[in-house]
């Protein structure tokens, strides 16, 4: 049974030690990170930078806490991400949300280059076959993966295996595309965008949060680029009226996002990778999207481990006893406490990731609870 150590987010003292930055240190120790790492090591502290516009991500304070403790056996660690958007333009949007070498204390680098083309391809699984995993990732001897929890429109729920699967593979491959990157996760088939000029109300949402610019508009019919697209789905996500589609199954998405984690899991060496899930601001919606809405959940507190199935059951175990908070997304929907606040918001059965990842041997559903 694995170990997963947590620090409650609720301060009852006027100390140091009782405070987020100081629990988190706590923890840091308690799990004993020269375990893990060793000196000199690079590791990569993965995380999400966010977008412009969200940021509720990891607080820049929490990532230099992890530094601060590796730096302490003698590691030399740096931040990460794979792009999002374009690399010249993430890591200005990083910087924008307080990421960068000095709130960190570490170099702040894209893990699959700054056009996200620089990844190795790895065997995945009886649905991906083939992952492109960013080449930083593939190469660094350890990791550490810090996580901000929160909902998400397709995975319903955006843990650690989130975070390693889509944050850890590059959005395509130079030769084969989306096919080979994150977008073989996120749709089905060929992936072909369907739009319906009848319900388009050419409001341009779609247009405006391509990261990449495929979607135009001329004379109000709608231009895609299919071979330049990535596949992300943030403009089926914006279209309000109903008029974007991207082929999506559920199952198949949870189960992939579990091969893909598997996928970036084994380019390490047995126990050289530990995680963090921060239960804060825990609002619907992933970090990539242009906006971040008010927390739906309370702040809960910190969770440490180097089993990502047992994080993930123990991060889902304490939000299904949360409470929803008032003038936030749950109450438009009328979700009380006792209701699975995730899976009402998202109609997403996100458990499966989960369960896959342990059947995959990824961990064990089944930890001890170490409260500091």
């Amino acid at each position: 049974m694995s170990k997963v150590y947590f620090a409650s987010a609720r301060a009852i003292k006027w100390k140091y030690d009782d405070s987020m930055p100081g629990k988190l240190e706590k923890l840091l120790k308690e799990i004993n990170i020269s375990n893990y790492f060793e000196p000199k090591e690079w590791v990569a502290v993965k995380t999400h930078f966010g977008s412009e516009g969200a940021h509720r991500i990891v607080r820049p304070v929490f990532l230099r806490k992890v530094v601060e403790a590796l730096k302490n056996i003698g590691a030399k660690p740096f931040v990460t991400d794979t792009v999002r958007i374009m690399g010249l333009d993430y890591l200005e949007v990083a910087s924008y949300n307080g990421i960068n070498h000095l709130s960190v204390g570490a170099p702040v680098i894209i893990a699959d280059g700054l056009y996200g083309h620089d990844n190795i391809m790895v065997t995945s699984g009886e649905i991906l076959g083939e992952i492109a995993v960013a080449s930083v990732i593939y190469d660094v001897p350890a990791m550490v993966v810090c996580t901000h929890v929160k909902g998400h429109i397709q995975a319903g729920y955006g843990g650690a295996i989130k975070n390693v699967a889509m944050g850890g593979v590059s959005a395509s491959h130079r030769d084969c595309g989306w096919k080979c990157g994150r977008g073989a996760m996120h749709t089905i088939g060929e992936g072909q965008l369907f739009w319906d000029k009848e319900k388009c109300e050419l409001c341009y949402q779609c247009m405006e949060i391509c990261p990449l610019e495929v979607i135009k508009f001329v004379n109000d019919e709608m231009k895609w680029d299919s071979d330049k697209c990535w596949r992300c789905g943030r403009c089926d996500r914006v279209c309000q009226s109903g008029a974007l589609s991207l082929p999506f199954d559920d199952e198949r998405f949870m189960r992939s996002l579990a091969e893909a984690a598997k996928a970036v899991l084994g380019t390490f060496k047995e126990k050289k990778v530990i995680y963090i899930n921060f239960l804060t601001e825990i609002q619907p919606e992933c970090d990539c999207m242009p906006i971040a809405d008010v927390p739906v959940i309370q702040d809960q507190g910190i969770l440490i481990s180097d089993d990502i199935v047992s994080i993930e059951q123990a991060s889902i175990d304490m939000l299904l006893k949360a409470a929803p908070l008032p003038q936030s997304a749950p109450e438009e929907k009328a979700i009380v406490k006792g209701d699975d606040i995730l899976f009402k918001l998202s109609e997403k059965q996100y458990w499966l990731q989960i369960e896959e990842a342990e059947k995959l041997g990824l961990g064990s559903r089944k930890y001890e609870l170490i409260e500091n």
